[in-house]
């Protein structure tokens, strides 16, 4: 795109020669953010980069790249821009396919002003996703639990919050050059995107120019990936409870967002870091725990020492004997190994410090908040099924934040297997004390005590419930009485993981085989799930989670990939990146819509 969409030069980067301006909105900003750096825009020739909806100068004799969503405000604003001819050709590249309609306004501005040989080319680039790491991407959809979940959401409002999603997935497939084959749970909003997809893509198969030709950048080409669509509730505590290892305490704790955060320096001011795959350190050690990771910033650190002490001492001359010319030549080789090997060090030292810097201020903030604790008690709940009320209401009334407290109040509902009233009652008093709304807390109550009621009631009593429940809740109803059993996973991998694990092996298990099947390059008659390819196994499987996901999800998938004989390939994507804090407010809008909460209580939660 940066090379006017010609091919690179053998080095990878743009014809440098050729000055450029690039011009993006906010969404597609976001999209380049974590993928290319202001240095590196250098090397590709661009010169000055630029906010489309910001006032700019005429540049009359340079190109101009535009990258932004295909929408009316960018239209005309690319019209307005080719009629002033700001720049000397517009190559323009939306982020998805641009409607017909939008097309033919954009032909018809540039016409009437006579521009049009302004406009060099248009290009649908099908990148609407995030791409935070090589198997980590996000659509950047936000608030999308609330929205499936609302319980007055209308059909419209679903089905167009579907289609986005089908939208972002369609994008990442087309980019990939894949056609999968698509698993899901039945019922709720995993299905519902399944099944669009599969119409999506079964579509535009039919088009001339189509976008997945046979083979594809994916590694082994000849073989199929599965994609296996989830929605947030088919495991709910993921989304919240605390966790102890490195990745997802950076993103829970200091907010890590577009692999970018800003912390505490150690000699006061804020120091802005990037966190992704040039960090070695980061790759390496993202799924410790937190001590292990301190333990290994002081390995690190030693070694660095000894390799410095070690070129000092190369270089030093510290022979004492007397000079001569044959030493000169000795010397000036150490000289010249140590030159090269300081730009080296220099770096290490720099991601050392770096992590020295986040892993201090990620320390004082778990000894404030006490959060190994928690994530210790959570973790114990959820094995054991619940907590001595003792235990449960000496957290509540502990250290951490307000957050803290109703994300553990909330794992302790979760877990509970059977909701003891006066125990709720209690914890609903203790966060009272602590001034935290409630609404989250008694959302999730309420959809407890549907699940326990579904449970017990016996199949002529349940339809009458599940009819109840669907007039109360919309849509979400079956995808809550299907996240029951995952809801109490005894062994601590998660259900997600558990259950990516049996659909890519392909054996035979009764929580995954009811699961449904969609093969787009399939005759649509076919597609049951007899055929025994949909089965797998599959070498790779694309994971998306519907309403949000989190760093968690992503190191579980990433321990399974590894462990598997031989290694797989697994990409997590999901609506967007959630920190706990950011789901739980996510629960607390919904709570509020249904009238929870301490109404009248002066707290009122983070928009």
């Amino acid at each position: 795109m940066l090379n006017l969409n010609q091919p690179l030069n053998a080095a990878g980067t743009a014809n440098e020669d050729v000055y450029k301006i690039l011009i993006y909105d906010k969404f597609c900003q976001n999209i380049l953010s974590p993928l290319i750096h202001v240095k590196d825009l250098r090397k590709h020739g661009v010169t000055l980069y630029f906010l489309i909806d910001k006032d700019r100068k005429p540049v009359h004799d340079v190109p101009a790249v535009y990258f932004v969503q295909p929408n009316v405000s960018n239209v005309q604003r690319i019209v307005s821009d080719a009629s002033k001819s700001l720049y000397q050709s517009l190559h323009l590249n939306f982020s998805t396919s641009i409607p017909r309609p939008l097309l033919e306004d954009l032909a018809a501005g540039t016409l009437n002003s006579d521009s049009i040989q302004r406009v060099s080319k248009v290009h649908d680039q099908y990148l609407e996703f995030v791409t935070l790491e090589d198997n980590l991407f996000s659509l950047a959809h936000k608030p999308c639990y609330v929205q499936l979940n609302d319980p007055s959401a209308g059909d419209k409002e679903i089905e167009e919050l579907v289609e986005k999603i089908v939208g972002g997935l369609f994008c990442v497939l087309a980019t990939l050059a894949v056609v999968p084959v698509i698993r899901c749970p039945r019922g709720g909003p995993a299905e519902m995107v399944a099944s669009a997809l599969d119409q999506r893509i079964r579509d535009h198969l039919l088009s001339k120019n189509n976008l997945f030709t046979e083979g594809g950048n994916f590694v082994s080409s000849f073989q199929r990936p599965v994609l296996c669509i989830f929605d947030r509730n088919f495991e709910l505590p993921v989304a919240i409870q605390h966790d102890f290892r490195y990745r997802p305490l950076v993103h829970d704790v200091l907010g890590l967002r577009l692999n970018r955060l800003s912390v505490q320096g150690e000699k006061g001011g804020m120091r802005s870091y990037e966190l992704d795959s040039a960090d070695s350190f980061w790759v390496a050690n993202g799924s410790l725990e937190f001590p292990e990771v301190a333990v290994e910033i002081e390995t690190q650190l030693n070694k660095y020492k000894k390799d410095v002490d070690e070129v000092n001492k190369r270089t030093g001359g510290t022979h004492g004997a007397e000079f001569d010319g044959t030493d000169l030549i000795g010397n000036t080789k150490h000289l010249m190994n140590a030159v090269n090997s300081l730009p080296e060090l220099t770096e290490r030292k720099q991601v050392i410090d770096k992590h020295t810097n986040i892993a201090t201020v990620l320390l004082g903030e778990i000894k404030e908040r006490s959060l190994d604790s928690y994530a210790k008690k959570e973790n114990d709940m959820m094995v054991r099924g619940g907590i001595e009320r003792g235990d449960l209401l000496g957290v509540l009334r502990g250290k951490g934040t307000k957050m803290d407290k109703l994300r553990f109040a909330i794992i302790y509902l979760i877990s509970s297997e059977t909701i003891n009233l006066s125990e709720v009652e209690a914890v609903e008093a203790a966060l009272r004390e602590s001034e935290v709304d409630t609404a989250a807390f008694q959302y999730v109550k309420k959809i407890k005590s549907l699940n326990v009621s579904l449970a017990s009631a016996n199949s002529a009593s349940r339809s009458n419930i599940v009819d109840w429940a669907e007039k109360l809740y919309g849509q979400s109803i079956s995808a809550v009485t299907a996240g029951v059993k995952n809801l109490l996973s005894n062994d601590r991998q998660l259900a997600l993981a558990r259950t990516v694990e049996a659909l890519i092996e392909g054996r035979t298990n009764p929580e995954t085989d009811v699961y449904l099947s969609f093969d787009p390059r399939a005759p649509k008659s076919g597609s049951g799930a007899s055929s025994s390819h949909l089965k797998g196994p599959f070498k790779e499987a694309i994971v998306f989670m519907i309403g949000g996901g989190n760093y968690v999800e992503y190191c579980s998938l990433q321990e399974l990939a590894q462990h598997q004989q031989p290694a797989k390939h697994i990409i997590y994507g999901t609506t967007e990146m959630l920190t706990g804090v950011d789901f739980v407010e996510q629960l607390t809008l919904l709570g509020q819509k249904m009238g929870l909460g301490n109404v009248g209580s002066s707290s009122t939660p983070a928009q």
